[in-house]
């Protein structure tokens, strides 16, 4: 039976569109799913453009669209086009590995309005040990001079944890260097691949505390600049966030295979099954499978959840944050401190940041053909 939400919920503002999970960097911090996607499960370019379009009806203002890293589509400028031609607002989240300036040219004339440029270091060493990819650094500060020239807005997507975090001050100059208006600073969340790495990334809390000392003084130094958004080291906090906006709240995820999901790492919960939208409509998803209205709301929610004040501001925390940890999604976020599994997890982030391990670079997906385009 598909439980039903309090209410109805209202349409989503945003849809991540997964176009891939090819990549040319090996992030450890990658939250992408361990089984990543083959290329011939991918997505063809006609079948993306109904979902542009089936998004917009359904209420959708804002389309990110990322991978894996979305210039390894092909097609990547004839999507950008249709999802314009749909009325989407289009955001590109990309590492810039793969672009041209002539490609981005021809994007900016499709109608891109807006990209996301990841950062995995502010000097080469740094950046090509953890993106796992010779000349990375260099190659991304040559895209972003095309950005600026060109003229797109521009987020700076700085990845912060115990390898780099104090990197964090040198990241603001080069997100205002690179004319950014905005710059998230997000600790690395141990979802996916990432998992793999706690004991090599996971910051101590000296440097959370740090990192938040660094981020609340920027952001009074810089008002009017530079717009700093800041997700924290999750373990070491006392509530958790509010993923997502809720379980289907305010955004969808579709997956490079065409699985619809609640959020990025919605699979990892093994008791739900998730919709194709080479199967069914965007509508019928958002609205009546039973993925989406399992964790809607706040029926769903045990104690200490139901009678807490903050249901509505947290909505119990992470669902797959409380399976990766707990093994029950149906559990309180660990994270937060009225869970009775918080001082064992604040213990065991002590000990994953105390740990001395080598990375465990993501590996590439299976190749087999390049999809039609």
């Amino acid at each position: 039976m598909t439980p039903t939400p309090v209410t109805s919920p209202p349409p989503p503002i945003a849809m991540l569109a997964e176009l891939t999970h090819r990549c040319p960097l090996s992030c450890p911090y990658c939250s992408n799913p361990a089984q990543m996607a083959r290329i011939d499960a991918e997505l063809d370019t006609d079948t993306w453009a109904r979902v542009f379009r089936e998004a917009a009806d359904l209420g959708v203002l804002q389309l990110h669209l990322s991978g894996g890293e979305p210039a390894s589509r092909r097609d990547l400028t004839q999507l950008i086009h249709a999802a314009r031609g749909a009325g989407l607002y289009t955001n590109l989240i990309t590492s810039g590995i793969g672009l041209t300036e002539r490609r981005l040219r021809e994007m900016d004339e499709a109608g891109l309005d807006h990209i996301q440029l990841s950062l995995q270091g502010t000097t080469p060493e740094m950046a090509d040990e953890i993106g796992g990819y010779r000349g990375g650094f260099d190659r991304k500060m040559m895209v972003a001079g095309w950005i600026k020239e060109i003229g797109f807005p521009l987020t700076l997507n700085a990845v912060l944890h115990r390898k780099n975090l104090h990197q964090l001050p040198r990241a603001l100059e080069i997100a205002q260097e690179m004319g950014a208006r905005r710059i998230e600073v997000a600790t690395v969340q141990f979802h996916g691949w990432a998992l793999k790495n706690r004991d090599a990334l996971m910051p101590t809390r000296e440097q959370n505390r740090e990192a938040t000392r660094i981020v609340l003084e920027a952001r009074e130094r810089l008002k009017g600049t530079l717009v700093i958004d800041y997700v924290p080291a999750d373990y070491h906090e006392e509530y958790p966030k509010r993923c997502m906006g809720g379980w289907g709240q305010a955004g969808l995820n579709v997956a490079p295979d065409g699985q619809v999901l609640p959020c990025h790492a919605a699979q990892t919960i093994p008791h739900l099954r998730f919709e194709n939208v080479r199967d069914s409509a965007l509508h019928h998803i958002w609205y009546d499978s039973a993925a989406f209205n399992a964790y809607r709301g706040t029926d769903w929610m045990p104690e200490p959840c139901a009678s807490c004040d903050r249901k509505l501001k947290d909505f119990g925390g992470c669902r797959c944050q409380a399976m990766a940890l707990l093994g029950d999604p149906n559990a309180t976020d660990p994270v937060c401190v009225k869970s009775p599994h918080h001082i064992d997890l604040q213990a065991r982030a002590d000990a994953h940041a105390a740990a001395d391990a080598p990375l465990v670079y993501r590996p590439q997906p299976p190749k087999v053909s390049e999809p039609a385009e």
